[in-house]
């Protein structure tokens, strides 16, 4: 014991590290954070999209608690109202409202205010830890949590290790109540066009762990995996798959993946079928295959003025029109009013759309409405069109 106790320093605490090694400290524990954010609370409270077994789930709570005194069922209750309200006032942290410098600075101010809503702790807050522990330790004591981190912080490294404290204080609320919450709902990149404004931010991949992934998430909420293109890197769905290997997670949900089956040459039901599930990942398929090709065909043959209108256009082409301002219609009317194949792409991607607004519909009348459709499409002069209106025709529920 008095070994122990001499190799303690007042300053430096019972580890002495260099500059680099407090860095690599702060990193690890803030990432460890991180992945109890997108794994237990997110992925497995908020959404069911994954089981996690006892062991995993209790560390992933206790771990919270000690770094950053949030309460499952608050925050919990919080994102599945942000789901429910996104974009409109009632929605807890939206930037299109609430403007990106308010939710970016004071998200966590944001999320203190709507915890203390008791309305949305009952309509949102059902089915989140309730035992002992929770009800007397881990949300009747919030605080004692991260002032047992800051003992340990403390006596491991010393004044260091206050200032680690200190980042860890400030990670969550600057990279998820700010950061995810505001850039991910006002820059960045979408491949699918969700009614609401969330963006991807790839580039911050490895410090919010599979976070960034925003719009993905926001097209396919109760899916385990944030990733959808190949070159997407969900950092929080390489852990779910570890930790399946150890049996301490069992994936419950997926993003519907299409089925295409190449030689169908007909639009029956199970087509209408496969194309409702995967009607944001068609709107997508229809942008890169038949949009895109055709607004660069019109690109090579405009001149330079011409051109910088379609330049502009590029993104409005593919953009909900619900999330269109004034000035961004005309822009889009005014080129679409001056290029006819582009307008025929348009107004049959319009039409696509209008297919699953008929949720009072007979089925019957839809499968009508979806043949007619690749009807006239394959009947139209634009191969991009005909081409992906044949491959609509393959779309199946039917793995065999």
């Amino acid at each position: 014991m008095d070994e122990l106790f001499s190799a303690f320093s007042w300053h430096a605490g019972f580890i002495d590290l260099p500059w680099w090694g407090y860095l690599l400290t702060g990193l690890v524990l803030t990432h460890i954070t991180i992945v109890s954010v997108t794994v237990f609370l997110h992925r497995y409270q908020a959404h069911r999209a994954l089981e996690l077994h006892p062991l995993a789930s209790h560390f992933f709570r206790f771990w919270l608690w000690l770094t950053t005194g949030m309460v499952t069922r608050e925050w919990v209750a919080i994102h599945r109202k942000h789901h429910a309200k996104c974009e409109t006032p009632d929605d807890p942290h939206s930037p299109q409202t609430r403007g990106i410098g308010k939710v970016l600075w004071e998200g966590s101010e944001l999320y203190r205010a709507e915890a203390a809503n008791t309305g949305t702790m009952e309509q949102y807050g059902h089915n989140t830890p309730d035992d002992w522990l929770e009800r007397n330790v881990y949300s009747r004591f919030a605080v004692l949590g991260v002032s047992i981190m800051l003992v340990i912080d403390y006596l491991l490294f010393g004044f260091a290790g206050i200032a680690i404290w200190g980042v860890q204080m400030v990670w969550i609320p600057f990279w998820a109540a700010g950061v995810i919450n505001g850039i991910g709902h006002w820059w960045g990149y979408r491949n699918f066009e969700t009614p609401d404004a969330s963006r991807n931010i790839a580039w911050l991949g490895v410090l919010i762990g599979g976070e960034e992934l925003h719009n993905n998430h926001h097209a396919f909420a109760s899916s385990a995996k944030f990733s959808n293109r190949w070159w997407e890197f969900d950092l929080g769905w390489g852990y779910i798959r570890l930790m399946q290997v150890l049996r301490l997670a069992k994936v419950k949900k997926l993003a519907p993946v299409p089925h295409i089956v190449t030689t169908k040459q007909w639009v029956d039901m199970d087509t209408l079928r496969a194309v409702f599930v995967n009607r944001l990942t068609v709107m997508s398929s229809y942008a890169r295959e038949v949009l895109l090709p055709v607004l660069r065909e019109e690109y090579r043959c405009a001149d330079g003025a011409c051109r910088n209108r379609l330049r502009k256009t590029r993104r409005l082409l593919v953009r909900n029109p619900a999330l269109m301002d004034d000035s961004s219609r005309g822009v889009l009317e005014g080129v679409l009013e001056r290029f006819a194949t582009l307008r025929t792409v348009y107004q049959f991607r319009e039409g696509l759309q209008a297919i699953w607004s008929r949720s009072a519909t007979s089925h019957e009348n839809l499968l009508q409405a979806l043949q007619e459709w690749c009807q006239q499409a394959e009947a139209t002069r634009v191969e991009a069109l005909q081409q992906f209106a044949r491959r609509l025709k393959g779309y199946s529920l039917q793995t065999a």
